[in-house]
């Protein structure tokens, strides 16, 4: 089941934020992120915050869920007062979004707009399961403003989704592209999983090769975490399945990073490849460049200038404080200068153009110095005053963090 959510301060029932939150908001890019908590069914290694029929219990419902999740919109907008704050990313995540009819995400894209404003040329994504849309839904959600799409194919290989416990046949993802292409949708990621017990390299190779053949313009490959509590962890604990294998998922991101590089892609962060700049994720770059975002919906986080707040998160909950006119947040915290300075290498040391050196602290710039000599930064972009992550250096990526924090 999901992870339980972290404990922090109080937050008040207005959801009112520090003045100090406010003083420079506008000033950086500003996002929305809309959770969905809903799924058809539970994938076995899924830890997120989502909810089959099964699961819901009494007091929420898909049907209802888009009126509560405008209400927590227009709740935003009050808190956040009337600064000109254009939205410049959307996005709606899951669970499965496109469980709710589009019409729904179109009225709480539509809500974001009257409240705030969206930038003329803000990017507007959706993910979705390859089954849950179809040429008619695709053809509703563009024509109602949404233009990037995120289908989460995993694998190409039959008995690496039955481990997963995806109920998309191997063939489906290449013809959900192929619809979203038709309906106008002019940026379409595929998400991938690597390391699935019982996955060869044959296995994952024919999984690139399938994604690349569907034509998308931005791939996201991720190594499989095995969450404690899930099914597959459970599976994994009692010895029907193995443990992944580091060493494996290594060479499987080597795998991933040859191919896509061929096929045109490049990488920009560490677990994303996209085929020319205006196909990045824009949203994804606002949390890693330390924008501010307002997340709605259960389980959902939000920053806004140094301070973070995560929601109540089950949907029942949710609803009934937002039913009550109260703000939806659990707890909040208010970040430091040095956290958020250590969150800004941590995140901008995964990204293609890497971190200034000059904002390094001095007491770890040997060890900048270090990783360069064993070949994890970029010689050329270190002599520009940048660390840059080089393919192994990737590979290690968390390593050098540590090393440069």
């Amino acid at each position: 089941m999901p992870s339980v959510l972290p404990d922090g301060e109080p937050v008040p029932t207005s959801g009112e934020l520090p003045s100090a939150a406010l003083a420079a908001l506008g000033e950086r890019p500003f996002g929305f992120y809309v959770h969905v908590p809903f799924c058809a069914t539970r994938c076995g290694y899924c830890d997120f915050n989502t909810y089959t029929a099964s699961e819901l219990g009494s007091g929420a419902s898909q049907s209802a869920y888009a009126d509560t999740a405008i209400e927590e919109i227009r709740l935003a907008r009050r808190v956040l007062g009337d600064v000109d704050l254009p939205v410049s990313t959307v996005f709606f995540g899951g669970g499965t979004p496109t469980l709710l009819p589009p019409d729904d995400l179109v009225r709480i894209l539509r809500a974001v707009h009257e409240e705030f404003g969206i930038h003329h040329d803000a990017e507007v994504t959706t993910e979705a399961n390859p089954e849950s849309v179809g040429p008619r839904e695709l053809a509703a959600l563009r024509e109602g403003g949404l233009n990037r799409i995120s289908f989460g194919m995993q694998s190409a290989s039959d008995h690496v989704l039955r481990v997963l416990e995806r109920k998309h046949t191997p063939g489906r993802a290449a013809q959900a592209v192929q619809e979203a292409k038709e309906a106008g949708f002019g940026h379409v990621n595929l998400d991938l999983i690597y390391g699935t017990p019982g996955e060869t390299d044959d296995d994952w190779r024919a999984s690139l090769e399938a994604a690349i053949e569907t034509g998308p313009d931005h791939v996201s490959a991720y190594s499989l975490i095995v969450e404690t509590g899930t099914r597959l962890a459970n599976q994994i604990k009692r010895g029907a399945l193995p443990m992944p294998d580091d060493d494996v998922a290594a060479d499987r991101y080597l795998i991933a990073d040859e191919l896509l590089t061929k096929a045109g892609f490049s990488w920009y962060e560490v677990s994303n490849w996209a085929t020319s700049e205006k196909a990045r994720c824009r949203h994804n770059l606002l949390y890693w460049s330390g924008a501010d975002w307002w997340g709605a919906g259960p389980g959902a986080h939000s920053h806004v200038g140094g301070v973070r707040w995560w929601n109540v998160k089950h949907p029942s909950t949710y609803a009934a404080r937002l039913a009550q006119g109260h703000s939806p947040a659990h707890a909040r915290e208010q970040t430091s200068a040095e956290e958020r300075n250590l969150e800004r290498v941590m995140l901008e040391l995964r990204l293609v153009d890497g971190y200034p050196l000059d904002d390094l602290a001095r007491e770890v710039r040997p060890a900048a110095a270090k990783a360069l000599a064993g070949g994890l930064l970029d010689v050329e972009a270190f002599k520009k005053g940048r660390a840059v992550l080089t393919l192994q250096g990737r590979l290690l990526a968390d390593a050098v963090v540590r090393d440069l924090t």
